[in-house]
């Protein structure tokens, strides 16, 4: 027998290996997921803001309290305001007392106004005796006349004494109204120097200490609710009309390393960030209490789809145009399939094609 060279020996090798170089659809399980990140935020979660500047002379509360809504958290100096209040309140004294039935201005007005009409009493009875009287021819035209001009002269200052008297109380009530208008903006101020808790909740981070000098709108503490967590997401424009409220979530954080998290989408918000292009999307964890860690780093996949026994493909041997090739009598043909869900990893195959055909790699074309 003839011999055949070695070098040509180690081509036909070679070129039996590429020829047998196949694989075959699988069964398998496959998720659809969309990738988001974010970080854990404590549900109603707000900062606390200072309006005035000054100096810490009280802290009241330490981190991991509960406090009450409207509970006092810090104390800024405010003596200029609680001067001003003090001055307010005073002047505000002063005007209740002019309005009350012991008001000496308003008492002696009403005087003023009964002497006038008394003399105006007097003055008619007068007028109307000598009129009756120069009916009768009795008296003198000089008398009834001077009668006369004294009875309207008396109305008339009766009539000045009431205008006086309401003019008066008008504008003691105003002053009334402004001086308390004075005290609730006096008030104000000094409320403004008081930070308070807004609801009832965890006090989560504290940012000055006692003697430490606070800015106009320097924030001051962190308070949010105690168990209640969101998972803030941020989720890119291209995928954000796959996701619906309701969907589950899995995820894993940088403080618990490789643990998963179940979660589910809780709302959409429907404005885009232009700046990365993304979409805020809230969910909540399944388990309300097993994630204490606010603010720590988390990614996400968002559950789009699964099913279960499904023909599967890996990616790297689908060609653009949704298309494989197959291995068929030592030749290779380009077959068009329909595909189904999309992972990094794996495709879904639904149709074009047999479960057992030998399916190769675009590299072995």
């Amino acid at each position: 027998m003839n011999k055949i060279p070695g070098l040509l020996i180690l081509i036909f090798f070679i070129a039996g290996c590429k020829q047998n170089a196949v694989v075959h659809l699988q069964r398998k399980n496959i998720i659809e997921t969309v990738y988001a990140s974010g970080k854990i935020m404590a549900d109603s979660e707000y900062t606390v803001f200072t309006l005035n500047p000054g100096t810490v002379i009280k802290k009241l509360v330490n981190e991991g309290d509960l406090v009450k809504k409207n509970q006092i958290l810090y104390i800024i100096n405010y003596t200029a305001p609680e001067a001003k209040l003090d001055a307010a309140n005073i002047l505000y004294s002063n005007a209740r007392q002019n309005v009350s039935v012991n008001s000496r201005v308003l008492n002696w007005l009403k005087i003023e106004m009964q002497n006038a009409g008394i003399k105006l009493t007097n003055d008619s009875l007068q007028y109307m005796r000598l009129k009756n009287l120069w009916t009768d021819n009795i008296g003198t035209k000089s008398n009834l006349d001077n009668a006369e001009a004294q009875f309207r002269t008396s109305r008339n200052q009766k009539q000045a004494a009431a205008d006086q008297y309401y003019a008066t109380l008008n504008d003691l009530s105003v002053s009334l109204k402004n001086a308390q208008s004075q005290v609730a903006t006096a008030q104000n101020d000094v409320n403004n120097y008081i930070i308070r808790a807004e609801s009832a909740d965890t006090v989560y981070q504290l940012m000055k200490e006692k003697g430490e000098a606070v800015k106009p709108n320097e924030a001051v503490a962190l308070v949010g609710k105690s168990t209640d967590r969101v998972i803030r997401l941020s989720v890119d424009q291209q995928d954000i009309d796959r996701l619906k409220v309701g969907q589950e979530v899995l995820l894993k954080t940088d403080v618990t390393g490789d643990k998963i998290y179940n979660a589910k989408v809780a709302r959409i918000y429907p404005v885009m960030n232009e700046a990365d292009q993304s979409f805020r999307v809230d969910a909540v964890f399944l388990n309300a209490g097993s994630q204490p860690y606010i603010h720590s780093s988390v990614e996400a996949n968002i559950v789009i789809q699964q099913k279960k026994n499904c023909l599967v493909i890996s990616s790297q041997f689908l060609l653009p145009g949704d298309s494989l090739l197959i291995s068929l009598g030592g030749n290779t043909k380009k077959i068009p399939v329909k595909t189904g869900i999309h992972t990094i990893n794996d495709i879904e195959i639904l149709g074009g094609i047999d479960e057992h055909a030998d399916i190769v790699t675009p590299s072995q074309k």
